[in-house]
């Protein structure tokens, strides 16, 4: 997946959400993803059915290996700009995505196929 700056190419508009989890350091985690090396807030596609905030838990818990709890809604996004991306597939998808802050309650950090590395960053030292 990688950014792609010609919003005219988009074939499909898809609900997203992402979370800000921070530990009690302040510091926020982010997943290094597997399928373009870069660094992000854990998150992902909205399934049929499913409401944003059970989308965000499911998405922290199959990505970090951590259960959350939705603490607010921070905002959705949809700017061109930096909400659409181009899949290894040659599918361009313009996201609107809905950004929120959780808590962790259980779990240890734990990477899967879409995960290469995870860390709590300083927000003023993010990667």
């Amino acid at each position: 997946m990688k950014p792609e700056t010609d919003i005219t190419k988009a074939t499909e508009l898809r609900p997203g959400v992402a979370a800000i989890i921070s530990n009690g350091e302040g510091k926020i985690l982010l997943q290094r993803r597997s399928d373009n090396g870069l660094w992000g807030l854990p998150g992902g596609s909205v399934e049929i059915g499913e409401s944003g905030r059970d989308a965000i838990i499911r998405e922290v818990q199959e990505e970090t290996g951590l259960t959350v709890e939705v603490v607010r809604l921070i905002g959705v996004y949809s700017d061109p700009k930096v909400q659409v991306v181009r899949y290894p597939d040659g599918n361009v998808v313009h996201y609107i995505s809905s950004l929120f802050a959780c808590c962790i309650l259980a779990g240890t950090l734990q990477t899967c196929d879409e995960t290469l590395d995870l860390q709590f960053f300083d927000p003023a030292r993010l990667p």
